[in-house]
């Protein structure tokens, strides 16, 4: 469960020439390059642990939530929107998207127990209820509920999945870029480009307090991120 440094992603603030191999993260809903190790999170981003191991223990001991949730896997992948909470003291952070790739930042007690989520399926199961699929992997079953769609996001509460809030991917909403060059951008849908050939990709511009940006859509993510 290790990989060799130089194959870790650029935002992970560990020294790359240091030693030869970094623990890797356990397989999940959040890619590899998009995510970061649980116990690199305890050791290298909050400076909550010395060593490995120390970070390891702390784990396997029951301090840690991911989401509200207590975590044993030191390896557990860390990734976009994800909430880490250390409750002994009092302490909550939440993976944002930023022009590294991924940063932790603390939140309050009050905006950990709610998390947004896009959207990345939707199907319908038995009874004609309906089934969406979230980035993070989430299973939410809902009634014959149909306003929801694709690429939309939802502010859920934790850990109980309950749907506090929908945001349309329209016009007007606000918005982050969560990959690619811009990613970390903020600011609001100017335009939605919708392809209209499979040789096409569809696009959104988004106007941020300095500039305009044009990005794949599906590197939008909508919604209010405060």
């Amino acid at each position: 469960m290790h990989m060799k440094r130089y194959t870790m992603p650029k935002f992970w603030p560990v020294a790359r020439k240091k030693e030869k191999f970094v623990v890797t993260t356990s397989p999940g809903p959040h890619p590899k390059s998009r995510s970061i190790a649980l116990r690199v999170v305890i050791r290298d981003v909050m400076g909550y642990a010395e060593t490995a191991k120390e970070a390891e223990q702390i784990v396997k001991g029951g301090s840690v939530f991911v989401d509200k949730k207590r975590v044993k896997d030191d390896k557990r992948a860390i990734g976009l929107m994800d909430v880490v909470s250390f409750p002994e003291i009092k302490k909550h952070y939440r993976a944002f998207p930023s022009k590294k790739g991924l940063e932790l930042k603390e939140i309050k007690e009050a905006d950990s127990s709610k998390k947004l989520c896009m959207i990345k399926g939707k199907n319908v199961i038995n009874g004609g209820k309906v089934q969406i699929s979230l980035h993070d992997g989430r299973i939410i079953v809902l009634g014959k509920e149909s306003k929801y769609k694709p690429g939309d996001s939802v502010l859920i509460e934790l850990p109980s999945q309950k749907i506090l809030q929908h945001f349309e991917l329209k016009e007007g909403e606000k918005a982050v870029v969560i990959a690619g060059n811009n990613i970390g951008a903020e600011g609001k849908i100017k335009l939605i480009h919708d392809r209209k050939t499979m040789f096409e990709k569809s696009r959104v511009v988004v106007t941020t307090k300095d500039c305009e940006i044009e990005t794949l859509k599906e590197y939008v993510l909508v919604g209010d991120m405060k």
